[in-house]
């Protein structure tokens, strides 16, 4: 059992240590750590542009601004990708260096509408890094390389939800998550692989 903890751990949970990018992407989330993490990269100089996604997880219909219980960033949001740009600024990051996309409602829709608008702005990227939840960190990481397949991604997650890899398998909440990311990671790629399949056949 507990090789098998290490394996589905070692899996999930990646990281790594980025260089300087393009861009640095925050897939749709109300955790405001993400955004805090990607304005500490920017601060540090790793990338000139931060693109936090999304409208809002489809099955709420809306954004749950009942979910920010940081007094710092409480508010009114329409959005997750608002949301993500208020903290961003609040913590330092200049307004025009914030790109905002605000249709995406999953991982998916996160990466392909983001590449959709840095196409229309003619913004070409060679790397840039993504800043997940720590537990959605191999999801992010198969969905932006998938539709970004040129680009060096980074991946720099931030842990939340009080879920680790040292202690998601100790709690029935833990082990829901992760092994749902497992489960999803599995059904993504049995996506990509039919899209791959499909564009050979062309």
């Amino acid at each position: 059992m507990r090789n098998n903890i290490e394996d589905i751990t070692k899996f999930i949970f990646i990281k790594d240590e980025p260089e300087k990018a393009d861009i640095i992407f925050i897939p749709g989330s109300s955790n405001w750590v993400l955004a805090e993490t990607a304005a500490r990269l920017y601060k540090e100089g790793k990338a000139e542009k931060i693109m936090p996604s999304g409208m809002y997880f489809y099955q709420f219909g809306r954004f749950m601004n009942e979910r920010v219980t940081d007094e710092r960033y409480k508010g009114v949001y329409r959005t997750e990708a608002e949301f993500l740009t208020s903290v961003l600024i609040k913590n330092g990051v200049p307004d025009e260096d914030v790109i905002r996309e605000e249709k995406a409602t999953n991982t998916y829709e996160n990466a392909i509408y983001s590449k959709e608008l840095l196409r229309e702005m003619k913004f070409r990227i060679k790397s840039a890094i993504i800043c997940p939840q720590a537990f959605h960190a191999r999801r992010a990481l198969m969905t932006y390389s998938h539709l970004f397949p040129d680009t060096k991604l980074y991946v720099v997650p931030t842990n939340t939800q009080n879920i680790t890899a040292d202690n998601w398998y100790n709690t029935e909440r833990g082990r829901q998550v992760v092994l749902g990311e497992l489960r999803k990671c599995g059904e993504y790629f049995e996506n990509y692989i039919k899209d791959i399949s499909s564009s050979q056949s062309e």
